[in-house]
Protein backbone atom coordinates (compact mmCIF):
# COMPACT_ATOMS: atom_id res chain seq x y z
CA UNK A 1 0.00 0.00 0.00
CA UNK A 2 1.13 3.40 -0.65
CA UNK A 3 0.43 5.61 2.13
CA UNK A 4 1.77 8.61 0.62
CA UNK A 5 -0.62 8.26 -2.03
CA UNK A 6 -3.73 7.77 -0.40
CA UNK A 7 -2.66 10.64 2.09
CA UNK A 8 -2.66 12.89 -1.34
CA UNK A 9 -6.22 11.65 -1.86
CA UNK A 10 -7.28 12.29 1.56
CA UNK A 11 -5.82 16.00 0.99
CA UNK A 12 -7.87 16.36 -2.20
CA UNK A 13 -10.95 14.93 -0.83
CA UNK A 14 -10.75 17.51 1.90
CA UNK A 15 -10.51 20.10 -1.10
CA UNK A 16 -13.08 19.18 -2.48
CA UNK A 17 -15.33 18.65 0.20
CA UNK A 18 -15.00 21.92 1.87
CA UNK A 19 -15.85 23.52 -1.37
CA UNK A 20 -19.00 21.17 -1.97
CA UNK A 21 -20.34 22.55 1.57
CA UNK A 22 -20.47 25.44 -0.20
CA UNK A 23 -22.53 24.08 -3.29
CA UNK A 24 -25.03 22.06 -1.40
CA UNK A 25 -26.26 24.82 1.24
CA UNK A 26 -29.49 22.90 2.52
CA UNK A 27 -29.76 20.36 0.23
CA UNK A 28 -30.19 16.58 0.80
CA UNK A 29 -28.85 14.75 -2.06
CA UNK A 30 -29.15 11.97 -3.48
CA UNK A 31 -28.52 11.67 -7.59
CA UNK A 32 -26.34 13.96 -9.87
CA UNK A 33 -26.80 14.17 -13.49
CA UNK A 34 -24.18 14.81 -16.12
CA UNK A 35 -24.21 18.71 -15.20
CA UNK A 36 -23.26 17.56 -11.35
CA UNK A 37 -25.78 19.44 -9.44
CA UNK A 38 -27.28 16.98 -6.60
CA UNK A 39 -30.91 17.00 -6.40
CA UNK A 40 -32.36 18.05 -3.46
CA UNK A 41 -34.50 14.69 -1.71
CA UNK A 42 -36.66 14.21 1.11
CA UNK A 43 -35.00 14.02 4.47
CA UNK A 44 -36.81 10.30 5.24
CA UNK A 45 -35.30 9.15 1.83
CA UNK A 46 -32.97 5.97 2.64
CA UNK A 47 -29.91 8.07 1.30
CA UNK A 48 -30.37 10.90 3.77
CA UNK A 49 -27.61 9.73 5.84
CA UNK A 50 -24.88 9.49 3.48
CA UNK A 51 -24.04 13.11 3.12
CA UNK A 52 -23.45 13.96 6.92
CA UNK A 53 -21.76 10.88 7.10
CA UNK A 54 -19.43 12.19 4.72
CA UNK A 55 -18.63 15.04 6.47
CA UNK A 56 -18.13 13.05 9.88
CA UNK A 57 -15.61 11.08 8.38
CA UNK A 58 -13.67 14.34 6.61
CA UNK A 59 -14.27 16.14 10.68
CA UNK A 60 -13.01 12.76 12.40
CA UNK A 61 -9.47 12.51 9.91
CA UNK A 62 -8.84 16.77 9.74
CA UNK A 63 -10.34 17.63 13.12
CA UNK A 64 -11.79 20.92 10.87
CA UNK A 65 -14.43 22.45 12.69
CA UNK A 66 -16.63 23.09 9.34
CA UNK A 67 -17.40 19.51 8.98
CA UNK A 68 -18.78 18.98 12.21
CA UNK A 69 -20.82 22.21 12.16
CA UNK A 70 -22.54 21.31 8.74
CA UNK A 71 -23.23 17.16 10.13
CA UNK A 72 -24.43 18.30 13.20
CA UNK A 73 -28.53 18.61 12.42
CA UNK A 74 -28.84 15.85 10.25
CA UNK A 75 -29.66 13.67 13.09
CA UNK A 76 -32.34 16.04 14.66
CA UNK A 77 -33.89 16.23 11.20
CA UNK A 78 -34.40 12.65 10.41
CA UNK A 79 -35.75 12.34 14.14
CA UNK A 80 -38.81 13.85 13.20
CA UNK A 81 -40.15 11.04 10.84
CA UNK A 82 -40.89 8.74 13.67
CA UNK A 83 -43.69 10.84 14.66
CA UNK A 84 -44.95 12.04 11.12
CA UNK A 85 -46.42 9.75 8.55
CA UNK A 86 -44.01 8.43 5.77
CA UNK A 87 -43.84 5.08 3.80
CA UNK A 88 -39.78 5.70 3.58
CA UNK A 89 -38.84 5.04 7.10
CA UNK A 90 -38.16 1.37 7.43
CA UNK A 91 -34.97 -1.06 7.03
CA UNK A 92 -32.91 1.74 5.91
CA UNK A 93 -32.94 3.25 9.36
CA UNK A 94 -29.57 1.79 9.61
CA UNK A 95 -27.80 3.65 6.24
CA UNK A 96 -29.70 6.81 7.92
CA UNK A 97 -28.96 6.56 11.71
CA UNK A 98 -25.84 5.17 11.38
CA UNK A 99 -24.22 8.11 9.63
CA UNK A 100 -25.45 10.02 11.55
CA UNK A 101 -26.62 9.80 15.30
CA UNK A 102 -24.29 6.31 15.42
CA UNK A 103 -20.93 7.91 14.30
CA UNK A 104 -21.62 11.35 16.14
CA UNK A 105 -22.23 10.17 18.92
CA UNK A 106 -19.13 8.17 18.87
CA UNK A 107 -16.90 10.47 18.03
CA UNK A 108 -18.31 13.27 20.19
CA UNK A 109 -19.96 11.64 23.18
CA UNK A 110 -23.13 13.18 22.60
CA UNK A 111 -25.98 12.42 24.27
CA UNK A 112 -29.17 13.50 22.25
CA UNK A 113 -27.56 11.18 19.39
CA UNK A 114 -27.00 8.10 21.73
CA UNK A 115 -30.69 8.50 21.83
CA UNK A 116 -31.54 9.12 18.76
CA UNK A 117 -29.15 5.89 17.64
CA UNK A 118 -31.12 3.78 20.14
CA UNK A 119 -34.63 5.28 19.00
CA UNK A 120 -33.70 3.99 15.33
CA UNK A 121 -32.39 0.32 16.61
CA UNK A 122 -35.67 0.10 18.50
CA UNK A 123 -37.54 1.31 15.04
CA UNK A 124 -35.62 -1.59 13.11
CA UNK A 125 -35.94 -4.24 15.72
CA UNK A 126 -39.63 -4.01 15.71
CA UNK A 127 -39.42 -4.93 12.48
CA UNK A 128 -37.99 -8.67 13.20
CA UNK A 129 -40.66 -11.85 12.15
CA UNK A 130 -39.37 -14.06 15.07
CA UNK A 131 -41.18 -16.74 12.86
CA UNK A 132 -39.02 -16.44 9.79
CA UNK A 133 -36.17 -14.41 11.63
CA UNK A 134 -35.85 -11.78 9.52
CA UNK A 135 -36.57 -8.29 9.65
CA UNK A 136 -38.97 -7.17 6.85
CA UNK A 137 -38.07 -4.62 3.91
CA UNK A 138 -39.94 -2.09 3.08
CA UNK A 139 -43.68 -0.83 4.18
CA UNK A 140 -47.52 -1.64 2.90
CA UNK A 141 -48.23 -5.48 1.68
CA UNK A 142 -44.49 -6.39 1.74
CA UNK A 143 -45.01 -8.45 5.03
CA UNK A 144 -42.55 -11.24 4.19
CA UNK A 145 -39.82 -9.46 1.94
CA UNK A 146 -36.12 -9.16 3.26
CA UNK A 147 -33.67 -8.01 0.70
CA UNK A 148 -29.93 -8.10 0.52
CA UNK A 149 -29.15 -4.36 1.77
CA UNK A 150 -30.44 -5.32 4.95
CA UNK A 151 -27.47 -6.82 5.98
CA UNK A 152 -25.64 -3.53 6.64
CA UNK A 153 -28.65 -1.95 8.15
CA UNK A 154 -28.63 -4.31 11.08
CA UNK A 155 -25.31 -2.58 12.10
CA UNK A 156 -27.37 -0.66 13.63
CA UNK A 157 -28.54 -3.51 16.12
CA UNK A 158 -25.01 -4.53 16.59
CA UNK A 159 -24.42 -0.84 17.79
CA UNK A 160 -27.33 -1.00 19.92
CA UNK A 161 -26.28 -4.64 22.20
CA UNK A 162 -22.66 -2.92 22.26
CA UNK A 163 -23.39 0.75 23.82
CA UNK A 164 -26.89 -0.55 26.21
CA UNK A 165 -25.20 -4.43 27.04
CA UNK A 166 -28.78 -5.82 26.14
CA UNK A 167 -28.02 -8.89 23.70
CA UNK A 168 -31.39 -8.98 21.95
CA UNK A 169 -30.31 -6.48 19.54
CA UNK A 170 -27.65 -9.00 18.55
CA UNK A 171 -29.40 -11.95 18.64
CA UNK A 172 -31.95 -10.41 15.95
CA UNK A 173 -29.12 -9.32 13.76
CA UNK A 174 -27.42 -12.92 14.44
CA UNK A 175 -30.75 -14.44 12.97
CA UNK A 176 -31.38 -12.34 10.20
CA UNK A 177 -27.64 -12.63 8.45
CA UNK A 178 -28.38 -16.45 8.61
CA UNK A 179 -31.37 -15.88 6.85
CA UNK A 180 -29.85 -14.42 4.45
CA UNK A 181 -27.17 -16.38 4.05
CA UNK A 182 -29.24 -19.90 3.98
CA UNK A 183 -31.92 -18.14 1.23
CA UNK A 184 -30.19 -15.17 -0.10
CA UNK A 185 -26.44 -16.54 -1.36
CA UNK A 186 -25.97 -18.68 -4.21
CA UNK A 187 -23.22 -21.47 -3.64
CA UNK A 188 -20.90 -19.27 -6.32
CA UNK A 189 -20.93 -16.38 -4.36
CA UNK A 190 -23.36 -14.24 -6.14
CA UNK A 191 -26.51 -12.81 -4.11
CA UNK A 192 -30.38 -12.43 -4.71
CA UNK A 193 -31.31 -8.99 -3.93
CA UNK A 194 -35.21 -9.85 -2.76
CA UNK A 195 -36.16 -12.79 -0.80
CA UNK A 196 -40.06 -13.09 0.31
CA UNK A 197 -41.14 -15.65 2.76
CA UNK A 198 -44.83 -15.91 4.32
CA UNK A 199 -44.72 -13.90 6.98
CA UNK A 200 -47.58 -15.85 9.07
CA UNK A 201 -45.84 -19.27 9.40
CA UNK A 202 -41.80 -18.00 7.82
CA UNK A 203 -41.69 -20.27 4.90
CA UNK A 204 -39.37 -19.61 1.90
CA UNK A 205 -41.62 -18.51 -1.12
CA UNK A 206 -39.57 -17.37 -4.07
CA UNK A 207 -36.58 -14.42 -4.88
CA UNK A 208 -37.22 -11.74 -6.78
CA UNK A 209 -34.94 -9.95 -9.60
CA UNK A 210 -35.39 -6.85 -7.66
CA UNK A 211 -32.91 -3.80 -8.79
CA UNK A 212 -30.73 -6.91 -10.85
CA UNK A 213 -31.48 -7.69 -14.24
CA UNK A 214 -34.06 -10.44 -13.03
CA UNK A 215 -34.85 -13.55 -10.43
CA UNK A 216 -32.01 -14.99 -11.21
CA UNK A 217 -29.45 -12.25 -12.32
CA UNK A 218 -26.37 -11.07 -10.18
CA UNK A 219 -26.99 -6.99 -9.14
CA UNK A 220 -23.32 -5.59 -8.46
CA UNK A 221 -24.22 -3.82 -5.92
CA UNK A 222 -26.23 -6.20 -4.12
CA UNK A 223 -23.06 -8.33 -4.25
CA UNK A 224 -21.82 -5.31 -2.22
CA UNK A 225 -24.23 -4.92 0.30
CA UNK A 226 -23.57 -9.06 0.86
CA UNK A 227 -19.68 -9.04 0.75
CA UNK A 228 -19.43 -5.86 3.53
CA UNK A 229 -22.55 -6.86 5.36
CA UNK A 230 -21.13 -10.44 6.33
CA UNK A 231 -17.53 -9.25 7.20
CA UNK A 232 -19.41 -7.16 9.38
CA UNK A 233 -21.84 -10.05 10.86
CA UNK A 234 -18.44 -11.80 11.48
CA UNK A 235 -16.99 -8.72 13.43
CA UNK A 236 -19.98 -8.67 15.66
CA UNK A 237 -20.36 -11.87 16.43
CA UNK A 238 -16.79 -14.46 15.38
CA UNK A 239 -19.25 -16.68 13.76
CA UNK A 240 -16.96 -18.39 11.32
CA UNK A 241 -19.58 -19.33 8.81
CA UNK A 242 -19.87 -15.36 8.16
CA UNK A 243 -16.59 -15.27 7.74
CA UNK A 244 -16.59 -18.01 5.04
CA UNK A 245 -19.61 -16.35 3.29
CA UNK A 246 -17.80 -13.06 3.30
CA UNK A 247 -15.08 -14.24 1.48
CA UNK A 248 -17.12 -16.27 -0.98
CA UNK A 249 -19.02 -13.47 -2.42
CA UNK A 250 -15.41 -11.22 -2.28
CA UNK A 251 -13.66 -14.19 -4.30
CA UNK A 252 -17.19 -13.96 -6.66
CA UNK A 253 -16.92 -10.32 -6.81
CA UNK A 254 -13.68 -10.05 -7.65
CA UNK A 255 -13.55 -12.43 -10.38
CA UNK A 256 -16.83 -11.30 -12.39
CA UNK A 257 -15.45 -7.87 -12.12
CA UNK A 258 -14.13 -6.40 -15.87
CA UNK A 259 -10.36 -5.24 -16.16
CA UNK A 260 -10.75 -1.83 -14.38
CA UNK A 261 -12.48 -3.49 -11.43
CA UNK A 262 -15.76 -1.18 -11.44
CA UNK A 263 -18.29 -3.73 -12.50
CA UNK A 264 -21.54 -2.77 -14.54
CA UNK A 265 -24.63 -2.68 -12.79
CA UNK A 266 -25.47 -6.73 -13.41
CA UNK A 267 -22.13 -9.21 -13.39
CA UNK A 268 -24.79 -11.61 -15.64
CA UNK A 269 -25.65 -9.07 -18.58
CA UNK A 270 -25.64 -11.16 -21.94
CA UNK A 271 -24.14 -8.29 -23.34
CA UNK A 272 -22.30 -5.12 -22.03
CA UNK A 273 -22.74 -3.06 -24.64
CA UNK A 274 -25.48 -0.20 -24.07
CA UNK A 275 -25.18 -1.09 -19.79
CA UNK A 276 -23.88 1.25 -17.47
CA UNK A 277 -21.18 0.97 -14.87
CA UNK A 278 -21.68 0.72 -10.95
CA UNK A 279 -18.92 2.82 -9.21
CA UNK A 280 -20.98 2.89 -5.71
CA UNK A 281 -20.98 -0.85 -6.10
CA UNK A 282 -17.20 -0.62 -6.85
CA UNK A 283 -16.50 1.69 -3.22
CA UNK A 284 -18.92 -0.10 -1.25
CA UNK A 285 -16.85 -3.46 -1.96
CA UNK A 286 -13.74 -2.03 -1.88
CA UNK A 287 -14.61 -1.17 2.02
CA UNK A 288 -15.95 -4.23 2.72
CA UNK A 289 -12.63 -6.04 1.03
CA UNK A 290 -10.69 -3.92 3.53
CA UNK A 291 -12.54 -5.39 6.70
CA UNK A 292 -11.82 -8.87 5.53
CA UNK A 293 -8.16 -8.20 5.02
CA UNK A 294 -8.22 -6.92 8.86
CA UNK A 295 -9.39 -9.93 9.82
CA UNK A 296 -7.64 -13.16 7.85
CA UNK A 297 -4.69 -14.55 8.37
CA UNK A 298 -1.59 -12.81 6.87
CA UNK A 299 -0.85 -14.82 3.85
CA UNK A 300 -4.50 -13.73 3.26
CA UNK A 301 -4.36 -10.07 3.32
CA UNK A 302 -2.75 -9.33 0.47
CA UNK A 303 -5.70 -10.71 -1.78
CA UNK A 304 -8.08 -8.61 0.25
CA UNK A 305 -6.36 -5.57 0.51
CA UNK A 306 -4.98 -5.61 -3.00
CA UNK A 307 -8.71 -5.96 -4.52
CA UNK A 308 -9.31 -3.36 -3.02
CA UNK A 309 -6.75 -0.52 -3.29
CA UNK A 310 -6.91 -1.74 -7.01
CA UNK A 311 -10.69 -1.12 -7.34
CA UNK A 312 -9.90 2.36 -5.61
CA UNK A 313 -6.88 3.28 -7.62
CA UNK A 314 -9.21 2.74 -10.71
CA UNK A 315 -12.23 4.81 -8.87
CA UNK A 316 -9.58 7.49 -7.98
CA UNK A 317 -8.09 7.83 -11.57
CA UNK A 318 -10.88 7.34 -14.15
CA UNK A 319 -14.06 8.01 -12.40
CA UNK A 320 -13.28 10.88 -9.85
CA UNK A 321 -14.33 14.19 -10.36
CA UNK A 322 -10.98 16.02 -9.07
CA UNK A 323 -10.96 18.23 -12.15
CA UNK A 324 -14.07 19.52 -12.51
CA UNK A 325 -14.47 21.78 -9.35
CA UNK A 326 -18.08 22.55 -9.92
CA UNK A 327 -19.00 18.81 -9.90
CA UNK A 328 -20.77 18.19 -6.42
CA UNK A 329 -20.20 14.61 -6.70
CA UNK A 330 -16.59 12.89 -6.30
CA UNK A 331 -17.69 9.81 -8.05
CA UNK A 332 -18.81 9.46 -11.96
CA UNK A 333 -20.70 6.51 -13.26
CA UNK A 334 -22.75 5.51 -10.89
CA UNK A 335 -26.35 3.08 -11.20
CA UNK A 336 -28.98 2.81 -8.88
CA UNK A 337 -30.54 0.12 -10.87
CA UNK A 338 -30.83 -2.02 -13.56
CA UNK A 339 -34.37 -0.70 -14.71
CA UNK A 340 -33.35 2.90 -14.19
CA UNK A 341 -30.84 2.92 -17.32
CA UNK A 342 -29.80 6.04 -16.27
CA UNK A 343 -26.86 6.78 -14.60
CA UNK A 344 -24.84 9.61 -12.56
CA UNK A 345 -23.09 10.14 -9.37
CA UNK A 346 -24.42 8.72 -6.00
CA UNK A 347 -24.07 9.77 -2.83
CA UNK A 348 -23.62 6.47 -1.10
CA UNK A 349 -21.15 5.67 -3.87
CA UNK A 350 -19.23 9.23 -2.91
CA UNK A 351 -19.74 8.42 0.90
CA UNK A 352 -18.53 4.61 0.72
CA UNK A 353 -15.40 5.56 -0.95
CA UNK A 354 -14.73 8.54 1.49
CA UNK A 355 -14.98 5.53 3.98
CA UNK A 356 -12.40 3.35 2.38
CA UNK A 357 -9.97 5.74 1.70
CA UNK A 358 -10.08 6.88 5.51
CA UNK A 359 -9.42 3.66 6.09
CA UNK A 360 -6.15 3.23 4.02
CA UNK A 361 -5.56 6.34 6.52
CA UNK A 362 -5.68 4.91 9.37
CA UNK A 363 -9.30 5.60 10.40
CA UNK A 364 -10.68 3.58 13.57
CA UNK A 365 -14.04 5.01 14.24
CA UNK A 366 -16.04 1.59 12.51
CA UNK A 367 -19.61 2.46 12.44
CA UNK A 368 -20.65 -0.85 9.91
Amino acid sequence: MSTAYWQEIMDRLDKKVTRTIGQMGDKCPHFAKEDGKFDDIGTDWWTTGFWPGMLWIMHDMTGKKHYKEAAWRWDEELEQWFIKPTVEMHHDVGFQFLSTAVIKHTITGDEDAFRRGIEAANFLAARYNPVGRFIRAWNEDKHGWVIIDCMLNISLLFWASKVTGDPRYKHMATAHAETTMKYGIREDGSTKHIISFDAETGAYIENFGGQGLSAESSWSRGTSWGLYGFINAYRNTGDERFLQTAKRIAHYFIAASPEDYVPYSDFRFESVEGRFRDSSAAAIAASGLLEIAEVVPAGEKGLYAGAAERILRSLTENYATWENPEHEAILLHGSSSVSANAEGSLIYGDYYYIEAVAKLNGWKHRIY
